[in-house]
């Protein structure tokens, strides 16, 4: 079956084909099942071939397909392969899965919107770029899905671009990612450099198998070339100084902001830096920079998450914060812990944002949670499901994120970095408090919603629920069902930790429970102050007025950058390129200038056409008088 696997990204562009050419003469859940059935079968597949590569001896688990050579010149060699891996296949089951799920939830959310069929169409083209991302064999091709996202995020970001805020939310996605893919690309001109002049004329040599076997001839440019990268890591992953456009992505549809949160787009660094760990573990640098900036953006992003109003902002910030945990794991050598908390992350951050979206959905779009309140009994399920999310996400035993953070947690304090494990361990305890802070504020205590809008609150629809559902499951016994997958695909990364010693199992457990504990307790103090003691937010706020101001502002960031970046390149724009170069120089020099020297020269012309016969005499001797003198000197 892996000689299909070029299936796994060709069904959802398919549907892409289909609903973006011929969606708007089909019904509307006709459209809705075209895009969701085609990532199904993408799944499927996958499934399929996973099973396939399960069965194999672990040493042959890594097959390579080529479908097409897409580029041959000289010694470049770039072919449009699929690489069939433990990290590969893990990462689609996942894109594909979630992303199957988000489908089936668009039906029934986006349900009389009359961009339906270009949505459906724009989503599944959004996951044939990460599918291929994914499978891809070779960093040129991976940089074909990597655009691909950024283009479609920019699109569903943007959906509702008739609004303009929306659309400028599109548009800085946009921009701010093409900043980090810049380092990408002289990540990618570096790499060819080095290795282009070696002896491997006819190779790829931006294969990943080509680039392990070869890393010695990167050697010198190692940490140049996987900081550039990791800049481009930066940009797509939301971390600082680029996480700016990810709080703003909120402008799209729910469905969207789940699917770039949870599934794709913001952990295709994360993936990245995974897949090249050959490579950064060549450079100390590097490895101590993507810890660094993981840990800074961890509990940076988690600070502004806890006083945060809307609903989705504060998942938001979650996301962007427990990405800062994936990198954080990366950088001190624990590859495979980082993919781990990717998968489970998937599965509880989809749950939270399609409850976030159920939420705002019976509510009539409203996102402010302090206009909420006692949500428990109107909307049951969802309730459930969002609360057993949220227990993932915080890291509470038996749950799934507490076998993958905890794995993050114990492998930053078994290197010894009491730093780095500080900002774990009190990013986890925040991590707790502002998700359990919304529990509390969207279902319980006393409703805030008018009653006439309170009588108007239903549960979601059934193709909207399950899905949440469905995901809820998997936040719950996802760490158990994925703990036979870590051990599946931590073979794969040369740095991976090795086995800790018997001895230190009883120290592992003891930060196990010390973790779930200090989650527990930020999760009973967010349920005290938010729904036993109301009064006590604003007084707190009051006593901290300048902080909170300062967390509510978001350290005015975007303020800041708008002062330093915006406001000049808008003022170059204007007053040098647009005043100065286009319209004073391109505009009356240059057109103005042509026509005017046109008009001049058919004056000149007209004049001498006078019809006179002396007229003509003359300036025929004037031209050969001209002629002669030319030829003779």
């Amino acid at each position: 079956m892996i000689d299909l696997v070029w299936l796994i990204p060709v069904f959802p562009f398919i549907g892409f084909l289909i609903n973006g050419l011929f969606g708007r003469k089909f019904p509307e859940k006709v459209i809705g099942w075209i895009g969701a059935v085609s990532v199904g079968a993408s799944f499927v597949v996958a499934l399929g071939i996973f099973l396939e590569l399960l069965a194999m001896p672990p040493a042959a688990r890594s097959v390579q397909k080529i479908v097409y050579t897409w580029m041959l010149s000289g010694d470049l060699n770039v072919p449009i392969g699929c690489l069939v891996d433990p990290l590969s296949m893990v990462m689609l089951l996942v894109v594909s899965g979630v992303g199957c799920l988000i489908h089936i939830y668009s039906i029934g959310y986006m349900d009389g919107d009359e961009g339906y069929a270009r949505y459906f169409a724009e989503l599944n083209l959004f996951l044939f770029f990460m599918l291929l991302l994914v499978l891809a064999d070779n960093l040129f091709l991976m940089f074909v899905g990597w655009e691909g996202v950024g283009l479609c995020s920019y699109l569903l970001i943007g959906f509702w671009f008739t609004d303009i805020e929306k659309a400028r939310s599109g548009k800085k996605a946009f921009i701010v990612n093409r900043i980090g893919d810049l380092g990408f690309v002289i990540g990618l001109m570096m790499i060819w450099g080095m290795l282009s002049y070696q002896d491997i004329v006819g190779a790829n040599v931006f294969n990943f198998e080509v680039l392990e076997r070869n890393a010695a001839f990167v050697l010198p440019l190692a940490t140049p070339i996987c900081l550039a990268l990791f800049a481009g890591a930066i940009g797509k992953s939301a971390q600082i100084p680029l996480y700016i456009w990810l709080p703003d992505a909120m402008a799209g549809p729910t469905p969207v902001s789940a699917l770039i949160h949870a599934a794709t787009m913001v952990t295709a660094g994360v993936y990245m830096v995974a897949r090249l760990n050959f490579l950064f573990v060549l450079s100390p640098v590097a490895m101590e920079a993507v810890a660094f900036i993981g840990a800074a953006t961890a509990i940076f992003a988690a600070t502004i998450g806890i006083v945060q109003r809307d609903i989705k902002k504060v998942l938001a910030y979650s996301t962007i914060s427990q990405i800062g945990y994936m990198f954080l794991a990366e950088g001190v050598g624990a590859f495979s812990a980082g993919i781990y908390h990717l998968i489970t992350h998937s599965f509880f951050k989809a749950a939270l944002f399609l409850g976030a979206g159920s939420i705002i959905h019976a509510l009539h779009g409203e996102k402010d949670m302090f206009n909420m309140g006692g949500l428990k009994k109107r909307l049951p399920g969802t309730c459930i499901a969002f609360i057993a999310a949220a227990a993932a996400i915080s890291g509470i035993w038996p749950l799934s994120g507490f076998f993958s953070k905890d794995e993050i947690i114990w492998e930053v304090y078994s290197k010894g970095d009491m730093g780095l494990f500080a900002i774990a361990f009190i990013t986890s305890g925040m991590t707790a408090f502002y998700v359990f802070r919304a529990v509390a504020l969207v279902f319980f205590g006393k409703s805030r919603l008018p009653e006439d809008k309170l009588a108007r609150v239903e549960e979601s629809s059934i193709s909207m629920l399950v899905p949440v559902v469905l995901l809820a499951i998997l936040s719950v016994a996802g760490g158990l069902l994925m703990t036979p997958i870590f051990n599946f695909i931590e073979p794969r990364f040369v740095s991976s930790m090795a086995e800790q010693e018997t001895s230190h199992h009883g120290m592992k457990h003891i930060v196990g429970l010390i973790s779930t504990l200090w989650s527990v307790h930020w999760a009973f103090v967010a349920w005290i102050i938010y729904v036993q003691k109301p009064s006590w937010p604003v007084a707190i706020a009051q006593r901290f007025g300048k902080t909170y101001k300062l967390l509510v502002n978001k350290y005015y960031i975007d303020e800041i950058y708008r002062l330093i970046f915006v406001r000049p390149l808008y003022w170059i724009s204007d007053r040098v390129l647009l005043t100065g170069i286009d319209s004073s120089l391109i505009d009356k020099v240059g057109v103005e200038g042509s026509v005017r020297s046109v008009g001049l020269f058919g004056d000149i012309v007209v004049k001498l056409q006078s019809g006179a016969v002396s007229g003509y005499l003359f300036w025929m001797v004037i031209g050969l008088s001209a002629f002669i003198v030319l030829i003779v000197f």
